[in-house]
């Protein structure tokens, strides 16, 4: 079988930025949005100057149907997707109180029943090869917590609870489940603030400014790369700001 490295969020920022670290060191990816099909596209594009294989699917992992049809599309072209990265995600900034019922659900179902779906599809294969990798980006506001971000800390706080329990059951057959808790990533999820209020939240970090999708995409491909006594961990990684 071939071998392939699943990404979700794979269009733009800490997601393709990913998405093309892998494909340096020559992994076969398949890359996941519910985006821009053209953004998709071109980061297609970018991963195969590689010389690697890519499959694009335009589609949101929030759908377990969706994804279940097109892991039956990957196993009837026999391939093994070896490491599942979860980076798909959305945030909601506002207060608990202003927030409708239905951007509850949309935050939930993206950013946690998602890791749900694409775990339930891809580890019985992991299991029958007793090799596999499950990476989930989360947030330094799910260890934490954070005012105005009721949902998305409750999302990624699930999520690091999703994967500490998930890599003990997985543990036994050799797979690692770990979470990378990131801080203040310099992406278009942090469009919403202004040039004054970036500086005054790079005044707060020790390090003295944002990280890079560049920065996140070293760290993950090097939990991939480690050994598999590294399971069950939420690695924080945000200047020292929390």
């Amino acid at each position: 079988m071939d071998k392939y490295i699943f990404i979700s969020g794979a269009s733009r920022g800490i997601g393709r930025a990913i998405a093309l670290k892998f494909a340096s060191f020559g992994h076969n990816l398949i890359i996941v949005s519910s985006n821009s099909e053209k953004d998709l596209t071109d980061t297609m594009e970018e991963i195969k100057k590689f010389n690697v294989k890519c499959r694009a699917f335009t589609l949101s992992v929030a759908d377990f149907n969706s994804l279940e049809s097109m892991k039956e599309t990957l196993h009837n072209e026999d391939i093994f997707v070896e490491c599942v990265i979860n980076n798909a995600g959305i945030s909601y900034f506002g207060l608990l109180q202003d927030m409708s019922v239905e951007d509850w659900n949309n935050i939930i179902n993206i950013n946690l029943s998602s890791i749900f779906n694409t775990s339930k599809l891809f580890i019985n294969d992991m299991i029958k090869q007793k090799c596999g990798s499950i990476i989930n980006i989360s947030s330094v506001w799910g260890n934490i917590g954070a005012s105005c971000e009721v949902a998305y800390s409750a999302s990624k706080g699930g999520m690091n609870s999703f994967t500490k329990a998930l890599a003990k059951e997985l543990a036994p057959c050799g797979i690692n489940v770990n979470a990378i808790a990131c801080g203040a990533i310099d992406t278009s999820m942090n469009s919403r603030l202004d040039e004054d209020e970036k500086q005054a939240l790079c005044d707060e970090i020790p390090a003295g400014r944002m990280g890079t999708s560049a920065e996140v995409a070293e760290l993950v491909y090097s939990v991939f790369k480690s050994d598999k006594y590294l399971t069950g961990q939420i690695i924080t990684m945000d200047g020292g700001w929390t």
